[in-house]
C-alpha cells in the first residue's frame, strides 16, 4: 500500500499480473540468429528499453497495457539496453536501424521491416505485421 494510501495501493500480485507478456530476454549474440531463422515463419518485435529512463519506463508501460497479440503470432523479445549494450549495438548494425531508446522493431524473413522509439512505440501497430 502507498503512503497512508494516498499514492496508490497496487500490491505485488496485482503489479506481477499486469505484466503478463511472454516476454523472451534478449541476453546473448547467438539469440539475434534464432531470431531471424523464426522471423521466416513468425514475427518478431525487439522491445529495447533502457532501465534508467523515465521516458522508457512510462513507454514500456503503455506497451504492456496495450498488448494482446499470444505467443502463438509473435514472439516477443525485451532487451535491457544498459545490461546488455554489446547486444543493443549488434541489434542495430544487423537489422540496419539507428539505435533509439526505447525503440520497438518488428524483424520478419530476417530484416527489420519497421521500427518505432519513444512515444511512437503503440502496441496495436503489430498487429499490421501478423
Amino acid at each position: 500500500m502507498g503512503l497512508f494510501g494516498l499514492f496508490g495501493n497496487k500490491d505485488a500480485s496485482e503489479e506481477k499480473e499486469k505484466s503478463a507478456i511472454a516476454w523472451k530476454q534478449l541476453t546473448t549474440m547467438e539469440q539475434l540468429d534464432e531470431i531471424v531463422a523464426t522471423s521466416k515463419s513468425k514475427p518478431i518485435a525487439i522491445f529495447k528499453h533502457s532501465t534508467r529512463c523515465g521516458i522508457s519506463r512510462m513507454v514500456l508501460r503503455n506497451f504492456e497495457n496495450s498488448f494482446s497479440i499470444s505467443e502463438e503470432q509473435l514472439d516477443l523479445y525485451y532487451l535491457d539496453l544498459l545490461s546488455y549494450r554489446d547486444i543493443s549495438d549488434a541489434v542495430g548494425h544487423r537489422f540496419q536501424v539507428l539505435h533509439q531508446s526505447p525503440q520497438l522493431l518488428v524483424i520478419k524473413n530476417g530484416t527489420a521491416v519497421a521500427h518505432a522509439s519513444h512515444h511512437s512505440i503503440q502496441a496495436s501497430e503489430l498487429e499490421n505485421f501478423i
